[in-house]
């Protein structure tokens, strides 16, 4: 066995190599005897991370180390009531346009006649109010984990710490990735600073026992074994008969370089409110449409919704405000909000073909068409 000496901050480890048996210079080892399986440490040992300053509980792998975004330079403003919008008008279609809504739907279908769009006879069109409110919480969140990589440098450079300090990044959307520089030279956790591991597949001895004679050096009828030349054994293929191989990890260089990986992650969280209407449209069909802006209160934080007419409208804004206030400022920083309410349109138009009636519905203003009872349809084949 090998003692191996690997220091960390002008500390020195000891430790041992059992079973690492390499071939001689000369030659590969035939016959040197089997040795144990090398068990390396499967993750770094704790004390090779130190407690920086700004960085405390930062771990190795799978992050843990929980940042507050820096406070902002300036005091942020007290959230204040949005404006008054007085006019809460509700818009209906002419039945013009809900005929031509209607004759579109049809003719995207392959398998609808457009009879029943380009002939039914409208008989009745009800406006519904459908309000949906909106609230966007925009927020920036970091967390810290260590991290290393293979890195050949001289001992002299081993000689202090330089630690950056925690950057007060500008707004953008999505996730930055920043490594912070720690300059800390160390030997590689996984060899043990040697730069190569004992062969697994021969454990270490830079051979095995040859397949074709099972080590016996002669075959059926005492001949020799042409495969190992009768010496019962042959070199391990893995690691060409030396015993060891390169240490994956730090790619033989035997030292690593070791910092601390800050992310710092931008994310418009969004939650939506859709008043319940009695039309019959199903609600999910309204999630690709959008509606007339009605209101709109862009802020720091926002003040919940005031003097809405519809009081379900008031009841979820406040309630969803709360929410986001308490959630996010949990585990991140709260950059902007933003909540809105739209009017949805929504007619529900009664017609008369064949004698019989048939409802349909045009929504949102791309005026899409939901007709679940379409009254001529036929069965299409694709071959």
């Amino acid at each position: 066995s090998f003692p191996v000496l690997y220091s960390h901050q002008n500390r020195t480890y000891g430790t041992a190599n059992p079973g690492y048996i390499p071939a001689s210079a000369g030659g590969p080892a035939m016959f040197a005897p089997l040795a144990a399986e090398f068990q390396g440490p499967s993750a770094p040992p704790a004390s090779m991370f130190d407690n920086m300053p700004g960085y405390e509980g930062t771990m190795a792998g799978g992050g843990g180390g929980f940042l507050p975004p820096p406070m902002p330079a300036f005091p942020v403003p007290q959230p204040q009531p949005g404006p008054e919008q007085p006019h809460w008008n509700i818009p209906s279609i002419t039945e013009d346009t809900a005929r031509e809504a209607f004759v579109q739907f049809a003719s995207s279908k392959c398998c609808y006649s457009a009879a029943p769009a380009k002939d039914g006879v409208i008989t009745k069109m009800d406006a519904f109010n459908t309000y949906r409110y909106r609230l966007e919480t925009f927020t920036e969140s970091r967390s810290t984990e260590w991290s290393h990589e293979p890195y050949n440098v001289e001992p002299s450079i081993f000689c202090c710490h330089q630690w950056m300090p925690l950057p007060n990044l500008l707004q953008a959307p999505g996730m930055f990735l920043l490594k912070r520089p720690t300059f800390l030279w160390m030997a590689c956790h996984v060899c043990v600073g040697m730069g190569r591991k004992p062969c697994k597949d021969c454990a270490g001895a830079g051979n095995k026992v040859c397949w074709v004679c099972n080590g016996f050096g002669n075959r059926m009828g005492n001949d020799r074994c042409h495969h190992c030349s009768g010496r019962g054994r042959e070199n391990c293929s893995h690691c060409h008969g030396q015993g060891s191989k390169k240490c994956e990890t730090c790619h033989g260089k035997q030292q690593l370089l070791v910092y601390i990986n800050l992310t710092v992650k931008w994310t418009n969280n969004s939650d939506n409110y859709v008043v319940e209407q009695s039309s019959g449209l199903q609600v999910h069909n309204l999630s690709s449409v959008s509606g007339k802006e009605l209101f709109r209160d862009s802020q720091y934080m926002v003040y919940p919704v005031m003097g809405f007419p519809d009081p379900t409208v008031v009841n979820a804004a406040q309630r969803l405000v709360s929410e986001h206030q308490g959630k996010f400022s949990q585990t991140s920083r709260i950059l902007q909000q933003r909540q809105t309410i739209e009017l949805i349109p929504i007619t529900k138009v009664t017609y008369s073909w064949k004698g019989k009636s048939h409802i349909y519905f045009v929504y949102g203003n791309e005026f899409k068409v939901s007709a679940d009872n379409y009254p001529a349809t036929c069965c299409c084949t694709v071959m």
